[in-house]
């Protein structure tokens, strides 16, 4: 069953039956929202957003996943690859990043997703945006977090995934930022840590 989160909310990492989840996917999904107006047609265009993961030990940044570094360097965590265009509303991901969080390595204790429109248009221009975790034993579908709201930002610090006690919580964040790649959200990141 899974949890549609609201801004702020947090959910642990367990399974339902107990023990914890090993292999996660954060999916991402979206369409370009359709132009109004006499020159609609004509000046359609394309959505290019980008899913990255950053891992933080500590507040320091040590590794990040995105469409120009595919694998985490210890190779825990991969990227599926890069979608130009989004779904066209079919509903799934368009873009994934896959977590082992078996094999994330031990000083790793956050990893925060962000997403952002690499061809600079707002979130104006998106609809049918979320993300979602999903464990990827089973294909089960965790949480669920819209990335409502429209805005004029390019960006999204959507959620982060953190060691909690002996195992691993989400926290749905959904801040707007602006950046088009995740090195222009680093600043923002840095007041989720």
């Amino acid at each position: 069953m899974s949890v549609n989160l609201s801004k702020g909310q947090q959910i642990s990492l367990m399974k339902s039956g107990g023990g914890e989840l090993t292999v996660v996917r954060m999916g991402l999904g979206w369409k370009s929202a359709p132009r109004k107006g006499f020159l609609a047609r004509m000046t359609a265009r394309e959505v290019d957003l980008d899913a990255s993961a950053v891992l933080f030990a500590g507040k320091e940044p040590v590794d990040v996943v995105f469409f120009q570094q595919l694998t985490s360097k210890d190779g825990s965590i991969r990227h599926t690859g890069d979608n130009l265009v989004g779904g066209a509303g079919q509903g799934g991901d368009d873009e994934s990043i896959v977590v082992d969080l078996q094999r994330v390595p031990v000083h790793v204790d956050q990893i925060v997703f962000t997403v952002n429109s690499f061809t600079g248009q707002t979130f104006e221009e998106v609809e049918s945006a979320f993300c979602r975790l999903v464990d990827e034993t089973n294909g089960q579908e965790l949480a669920r977090y819209t990335l409502s709201g429209g805005g004029r930002h390019t960006a999204q610090i959507m959620a982060k995934v953190h060691r909690s006690g002996t195992g691993w919580q989400m926290d749905a964040i959904g801040d707007p930022a602006n950046g088009r790649t995740f090195q222009d959200l680093m600043p923002a990141i840095a007041s989720h840590l």
